[in-house]
């Protein structure tokens, strides 16, 4: 099973994981969070992430999720891209989140991103544009 930590602003990651364990009806093994303050010093946030890695790490590797790519979280979390073993996705959502730990005792982690990445962009939608195509069938 592929570790999970959601490396986001503020309180962000604490949000989705109790959304998703609540959806789950179940606390999660292996997952995590790590908030992040910008003002803080970037060494102890490092470290932040690094005791985060530590607590969800396992055997098929770690899945970083951060909210939003360019920013302080994913900045910082690249620095742990280990090929094969640590990976980053920025753009976390609650779809992408709920994939993750639905799919990762199924998938090494190459199938794993590319699901989750496509997850992610399928789980993206204009409500008005649906609804017209309803409306139409």
């Amino acid at each position: 099973m592929t570790g999970i930590l959601l490396v986001t602003h503020a309180n962000l990651g604490n949000a989705l994981i109790e959304t998703a364990e609540l959806i789950l009806e179940g606390s999660q093994e292996n997952i995590g969070f790590v908030s992040i303050n910008i003002l803080e010093n970037p060494d102890s946030l490092r470290k932040k992430i690094k005791k985060g890695i530590a607590k969800v790490k396992t055997d098929k590797g770690i899945l970083i999720l951060t909210d939003m790519f360019g920013g302080t979280p994913s900045n910082l979390s690249y620095s742990f891209l280990e090929e094969g073993k640590v990976e980053v996705i920025s753009g976390v959502n609650l779809p992408i989140l709920l994939k993750a730990i639905n799919s990762r005792k199924k998938m090494d982690m190459a199938t794993l991103t590319s699901s989750l990445i496509e997850n992610g962009k399928r789980s993206i939608s204009l409500a008005s544009g649906i609804l017209k195509g309803a409306k139409r069938a």
